[in-house]
């Protein structure tokens, strides 16, 4: 589990700060902080600032969330957020705000009302259950169609026609935007307190 390199603190260390995205010394592991559980009409989300997890709003629909869903620690995306990433074929809920190492295996590249919003999908890594799952095709069609109906359906009542799925893109690719999104951390979010 991950190591914090940050000395005690009387404060609290806020994750999405000192976890690097990837598991050390696992190039297709994620860490990732868990905002929302399969099931969820509530959207939760992280603070970025302070780490805290903030319900976001109730759903615009009463459309549930099909998988857990989560922030990747020091990214950013276009959206002015951290990356987002689906945990698919969970087989427990999680605790929101809970740490949980991810193995990557694609993306969804995603805009939402005119805003690149790519979400990651991936599975927990330590559950056996999941190692013959290497790519989102042993997820079964049925995956891919559930999950490009959800994004471009979830807030249709609020604004019809603002989620549009770009296609599903293999891991090579996934890592590819996770390490453009850790950059761009760097570049624009990190300097706002140089």
């Amino acid at each position: 589990m991950a190591n914090i390199n940050q000395k005690p603190s009387k404060y609290m260390l806020n994750l999405l700060h000192v976890l690097p995205a990837f598991v050390e010394e696992k190039p297709d592991v994620l860490n990732v902080i868990v905002e929302n559980n399969a099931g969820s009409l509530n959207k939760y989300e992280i603070i970025t600032e302070s780490g805290q997890l903030k319900l976001d709003r109730v759903g615009y629909s009463p459309m549930v969330y099909p998988f857990a869903y989560g922030a990747i620690p020091q990214t950013w995306d276009f959206d002015n957020d951290p990356l987002d990433i689906v945990i698919a074929n969970v087989t427990e809920q999680f605790v929101p705000g809970s740490l949980v190492e991810v193995r990557i295996i694609g993306m969804m590249k995603f805009e939402d009302d005119g805003e690149v919003d790519d979400k990651i999908i991936g599975v927990v890594n330590d559950d056996k259950r999941n190692n013959h799952i290497k790519t989102i095709d042993d997820l079964g069609e049925y995956f891919k169609i559930e999950t490009k109906y959800f994004w471009e359906k979830y807030k249709e009542l609020k604004k019809a026609g603002t989620g549009i799925t770009k296609g599903f893109f293999d891991q090579a690719e996934a890592i590819k935007i996770v390490q453009e999104c850790e950059q761009r951390y760097k570049d624009i979010y990190l300097k706002k307190f140089e």
